[in-house]
């Protein structure tokens, strides 16, 4: 029996994949906060436009989120194994998923605009700078798909720095662009809300085709051809939708869940939606790191219970509860120091907008400890490990017995301020560490998901 205090480097794998990682999306978020900044000075109701419009974005996000989750959580099993032929099936058969889902919503979208705001919004000035928005962006669907998935399997492998690479190009590419296409500098016209959408697909279009050249030209762990994406397996599929869907679900149910919140901020105005946006941006970008490392903690332990040395697995386990409940509490506390002059850049928004946003960035300071912790445990450790069923149930339980219910009384039914409706949308990232640190130290969630060969390629 290995000994797995003899295994040192949990640290240095943690640091090698989570830095990249959350380099990657403090990038990614840096392109949305110049976004927010830049729409920002075009007033409320432009703002407010996007960030409706952007709901929708947020559902294919979790969508495809779930998508690679499910592929990370096999595909990182089969890399403990050195399984590649088994990585590139699975990768295919996400992909096919991926693009299937995307272009039904890009139908949606593009040919029902109005109908698909009004879920979202009544108010008719943000719905008409929304759909201004959401005619553009929604080209921008099925290239962010397929870079995700493709990036997920890239990460399965332990290769996470191309994410990074490409993110960086998207924040130079998009915010030069939003200055042209925004505001009409170099000779192009002044688009408003339509110049951000059009900066924001030509740089996805960008994106994509440098990720094709690296995955073409550079990769060598994957060597990831056109062909492959032919190849099948009956069974692997059949792993894929048994282990994979829970996963997918659970995302979704994710993403519904927060554009259902979305919906209820959607209705307090104005004021309340562009706050939200405010907070959400600043947020997404200072917990990067809580993300990262909770990405990084389900490649290495999906990767150990793939090699099925479970003593090392114990060991892990252990410390990396202890990083993320740390880590939680220095994000937390740098958010909140952090808020005041963060806020002093959106200068252009009304007094009301920034009190509002201050006070949702300081409900956030305090749920993001449980969110580290939490978050982290049941996506990076008991789902990486082969428990997807109990996370997705966890999730339907909080979310639609407890977030929900309690958010919609408190708007609709006792008329709270918006930032005691925001929190009742935020208590279960609290509520869930009394289940996180019960189910992850019980050590019954390992399951090796992995075959002995990919029969029936």
């Amino acid at each position: 029996m290995p000994d797995a205090t003899k295994s040192p480097g949990l640290g240095k794998q943690l640091f090698v994949l989570a830095f990249p990682l959350a380099l990657q999306n403090i990038i990614t978020y840096s392109v949305g906060l110049a976004d927010n900044i830049m729409v920002g000075k075009l007033g409320e109701f432009a703002l407010s436009g996007v960030y409706v419009a952007n709901i929708i974005q947020t559902m294919l996000q979790m969508t495809v989120a779930g998508l690679s989750a499910g592929l990370i959580v096999l595909a990182s099993q089969y890399w403990g194994k050195k399984d590649i032929s088994s990585i590139k099936i699975l990768t295919g058969f996400a992909l096919k998923l991926a693009i299937g889902l995307s272009l039904l919503l890009w139908g949606a979208v593009f040919f029902f605009p109005e109908k698909v705001l009004s879920l979202l919004t009544s108010d008719a000035d943000v719905m008409a700078e929304g759909v201004k928005y959401i005619r553009i962006i929604c080209f921008t669907y099925v290239i962010f798909t397929t870079m995700n998935v493709l990036l997920a399997s890239l990460r399965c492998v332990e290769t996470v720095r191309i994410g990074m690479y490409l993110s960086l190009l998207a924040l130079i590419a998009n915010v030069f662009l939003n200055w042209v296409f925004i505001f009409g500098n170099l000779g192009a016209p002044a688009l408003g809300v339509q110049g951000a959408a059009l900066a924001t697909l030509i740089s996805r279009i960008l994106e994509m085709t440098v990720l094709i050249i690296y995955i073409h030209r550079f990769d060598r762990k994957l060597n990831i051809k056109v062909s492959d994406f032919l190849m099948s397996s009956r069974q692997l599929r059949k792993d894929f939708i048994r282990y994979g869907l829970p996963v997918i679900i659970g995302d979704i149910t994710w993403g519904i869940n927060l554009s259902t919140q979305g919906a209820i901020i959607g209705h307090l105005g104005a004021a309340s939606i562009a706050a939200t946006s405010v907070a959400n941006t600043v947020f997404s970008i200072v917990s990067v790191g809580v993300y990262g490392v909770a990405g990084a903690s389900a490649v290495i332990i999906g990767k150990t219970v793939g090699s099925g040395d479970y003593d090392l697995v114990r060991h892990y386990t252990k410390r990396l509860q202890l990083i993320f409940l740390c880590g939680g509490i220095i994000t937390g506390a740098f958010l909140f120091s952090v808020k005041g002059p963060i806020l002093s850049i959106y200068s252009s928004l009304d007094a009301d907008t920034l009190r509002v946003s201050s006070q949702l960035l300081t409900v956030l300071s305090v749920t993001i400890v449980g969110t580290a912790y939490q978050m982290s445990s049941l996506t990076g450790i008991v789902r990486a490990g082969g428990a997807t069923h109990f996370v997705l149930i966890n999730d339907l339980i909080f979310v639609w017995l407890i977030v929900i219910p309690s958010a919609a009384l408190a708007a609709f039914v006792f008329n709270a301020p918006t930032w005691v409706v925001f929190a009742c949308l935020k208590c279960d990232q609290v509520l869930k560490c009394a289940v996180a640190v019960v189910k992850v130290n019980r050590m019954k969630w390992i399951k090796n998901l992995t075959r002995e060969t990919a029969a029936g390629h």
